[in-house]
């Protein structure tokens, strides 16, 4: 259930209001300062969500919210972490509200959003498995795919010099290495596990290395 508009209908939304809200999340996801964040990077995570989900047996119901969610996640995107989810589980939830969709389904949906935050989310939740997991299925792409996107989050925040990058993003490379578990779903690592830890080692050495920092 990857299309926004079917998704909107399962959890009871309006046709009309869907495109209205389609055309807005259209028009964020292409702002000038998204090169990564963008809609192409939405539609991933809404298929690849769909697929864990779909691996893990979620109904229906799980499946569309993880649908909404993916969408949704970055729709606000001011490279403000934190700040920029919870203002995209707001717009997610005002525009189902105007939809007329069931609440049960609009919280369910925010709240997977707002588990993008922190990428943590309750143990046994498998809708944000399945969402959190393919929001970093990009980590484990093909190098040259990971060195596109790497290089296109740097642009996003090309307000930081280059060492004050370098050394906030090595710290982020770092800690996503250092977690025992980088995907939490079987599937997900069976597929994204191994190339994902060769990309993050290579691209933590090489910024190490601009830095003169030979840990």
């Amino acid at each position: 259930m990857t299309d926004w508009g079917t998704a909107v209908a399962h959890v009871g939304g309006s046709a009309a209001v869907a495109g209205e809200a389609w055309r807005d999340l259209e028009a964020r996801y292409g702002e000038p300062h998204r090169h990564y964040h963008d809609l192409s990077h939405a539609a991933a995570v809404a298929r690849d969500g769909e697929e864990l989900a779909a691996a893990a047996g979620l109904d229906a119901h799980e499946r569309a919210a993880v649908a909404l969610a993916a969408w949704a996640h970055d729709v606000v995107y001011d490279a403000v972490p934190g700040e920029d989810e919870r203002a995209s589980a707001a717009w997610l939830r005002r525009w189902l509200t105007e939809a007329g969709a069931g609440e049960r389904h609009i919280a369910r949906a925010e709240a997977l959003v707002l588990a993008t935050a922190g990428h943590e989310a309750p143990e046994g939740d498998a809708a944000a498995t399945a969402l959190l997991d393919a929001d970093l299925a990009i980590l484990g792409a093909a190098p040259q795919d990971y060195a596109e996107y790497a290089a296109a989050v740097r642009r996003e925040y090309a307000k930081y010099d280059d060492v004050t990058w370098a050394a906030g993003r090595a710290a982020v490379l770092a800690n996503l290495l250092a977690r025992p578990l980088l995907y939490r779903s079987g599937t997900a690592r069976t597929r994204w596990d191994t190339p994902a830890r060769r990309n993050l080692a290579a691209e933590l050495t090489r910024w190490r290395e601009r830095a003169g920092d030979h840990r």
